[in-house]
């Protein structure tokens, strides 16, 4: 098997995921912000060094970011999200490359290789093994895509053996105190029997007189909530679609044509009773039965277009002209061309005036208009084009507690509410670890602790579990607490947006702690590996930190 990797590997990867290699390359070209050639040209270039390459070059990014691109690839079978996350680790690689220089960790050899292509995740297989087709099917689709070398190949792949070396020797003892693998046994391998007792929040409706001292203060405490940002004046001219549906003339081919391409919007009625229910589909009668529906719908989008080029044809003559908006010299154009003017009160982004009909995108982009840029692109909207010019923008400023007094008091009473249901989870929980501790059963508990207008405690009580492996409809918040309770214990409410929860430890059966168990082994393993891989980050983190510290940008030339 190995010697068939070896011979592969030899004759087929010329080509090895060029696609995914090209597309995070000219995305990393443009993440790099000291990289020359991307924005104003300026009398100087500035280098960032580091480990001997020069950040800024486009083709040290292009060859740094790539190859760790293509070595997350390989190694994991799957490109992170985040490109942040693969420059991170392009530093780290060269970093980790430049140290391995300095030890004289040495090339790995052919047989080196062929045992770590095998473990690689690219070609792992469901069960997490070697796949030989899925390794196939990599092969064959190599053949048509000649943008990669044997020889970058080659390169990341050897690099990576040598950064793994380098890893092995960074490892250490991984030292692990048994307080720490006693305490993970004991949550991770517990075994739980919970019940979960659930107050409803919107059933909790206390009687909240408002004091007009209290609510002064409150006021005073939270006015930045109430604080309201600029607001943007506009203007428009709409050009609505329907104005221009008296210009537009269509052939019955072009109804045709456009029902055949769009067959799915235009469904034809459904029929009383179907006479035969395998009756093959007939698209000449399908359309007879929609064609008014088809012959509108493309009046209607012709008839976009034309709002549309009416309303980049006024922007480029404003431009032209160079007419400046609320001027003579603006008004008499249009009144000349017969264009009205249309006024929206001053309005911000979370306070889009009612009755507005346009899209997120027209209001962001009225909300950019200046001074300094006050005509906007002919944009589109649901019922047809328009453009946009500034007319005034209103600085922020501070209310009075007057102008948002029903705004002040209802934040007050939810604030009141809330700090009463923290307050009301507090009696109830000591009501019922008194009745727990008098041998009452919880969920007679939880019955007698709340009546008339409290909200009615109900509980749940779930299957014993493991903590690494809990029922699926318990909700994460309900797991948070476990660490700290022991079997008999309750919990403090914990508050979600719309309940209060009371976690109740029916049982809990802890593993065997003893230094000698398989588990006690097993766990201070995996914590010394653990602790081992996070102190090897830290440390290729320092390293990284100060070689860019040392290195800050200085001027090429």
């Amino acid at each position: 098997m190995i010697s068939w990797i070896q011979r592969s590997f030899q004759h087929h990867f010329r080509v090895v995921f060029g696609v995914l290699l090209a597309v995070t390359i000219i995305s990393f070209i443009f993440t790099i912000g000291a990289s020359p050639g991307i924005g104003r040209a300026g009398p100087k270039t500035y280098s960032q060094l580091f480990f001997g390459h020069d950040l800024s070059r486009q083709g040290a990014s292009e060859s740094l970011y790539g190859d760790a691109a293509l070595s997350v690839q390989l190694q994991a079978g799957f490109m992170p999200r985040e490109s942040a996350q693969v420059q991170e680790y392009g530093l780290q690689r060269i970093a980790a490359l430049a140290l391995a220089d300095q030890l004289k960790i040495p090339a790995p050899s052919r047989e080196d290789l062929a045992t770590y292509i095998k473990n690689l995740g690219a070609f792992a297989g469901a069960d997490g093994q070697f796949d030989a087709n899925r390794y196939a099917t990599f092969r064959d689709s190599l053949k048509t895509n000649p943008r990669l070398s044997e020889g970058d190949i080659s390169r990341v792949l050897s690099d990576d053996v040598r950064i793994m070396r380098l890893q092995q020797i960074l490892v250490g003892p991984g030292y692990v105190l048994p307080g720490e693998i006693r305490a993970q046994l004991a949550l991770a391998d517990s075994t739980w029997t919970i019940a979960v007792a659930t107050a409803d929040y919107a059933s909790f409706q206390p009687d909240l007189p408002v004091a007009e001292d209290a609510l002064k203060r409150f006021y005073d405490d939270t006015a930045f909530r109430y604080m309201v940002p600029p607001r943007v004046g506009v203007d428009f001219v709409e050009y609505p679609a329907s104005a221009f549906l008296g210009a537009v003339s269509v052939t019955a081919a072009e109804v045709r044509a456009y029902f055949d391409e769009n067959p799915l919007r235009f469904p034809k009625p459904a029929e009383p009773k179907a006479a035969d229910a395998a009756k093959a589909v007939n698209l000449d009668a399908d359309f007879a039965a929609v064609r008014p529906q088809v012959e509108q719908a493309l009046k209607t989008e012709r008839a976009q277009r034309l709002a549309a080029k009416a309303a980049a044809d006024l922007t480029v003559a404003i431009y032209e002209q160079k007419l400046t908006p609320h001027t003579p010299a603006f008004d008499d154009f249009l009144a000349k061309n017969k264009l009205t003017l249309k006024a929206v009160a001053p309005f911000h982004r979370d306070a889009v005036p009612p009755g507005l009909d346009w899209t997120p995108t027209i209001v962001e982009q009225a909300l950019q208009l200046g001074a300094d840029h006050p005509v906007s692109d002919a944009l589109s909207g649901t019922a047809g084009s328009l453009v946009l010019f500034w007319r005034e923008t209103l600085p922020s400023f501070q209310p009075g507690l007057a102008q948002v007094r029903d705004r002040v008091g209802a934040d007050f009473k939810e604030n009141e509410r809330r700090q009463r249901f923290v307050e009301f989870g507090r009696t109830l929980r000591g009501q019922l670890e008194t009745r727990l501790k008098a041998g009452e059963a919880f969920d007679r508990a939880a019955a007698a602790v709340t009546g008339g207008s409290q909200p009615k405690l109900v509980v749940k009580e779930y299957p014993s579990f493991l903590r690494r492996q809990p029922p699926k409809e318990i909700e994460a918040t309900v797991l948070g607490p476990l660490d700290r309770l022991e079997r008999g214990q309750v919990s403090d409410m914990l508050l979600t947006e719309d309940k209060g929860l009371f976690v109740y430890v029916k049982d809990k059966k802890s593993p065997d702690l003893a230094e000698t168990s398989p588990q006690f082994a097993a766990t201070q393993a995996q914590l010394a590996r653990l602790s081992v891989s996070a102190n090897r980050n830290l440390f290729m983190e320092e390293i990284v930190s100060r070689e860019l510290k040392r290195n800050t940008p200085a001027a090429a030339r």
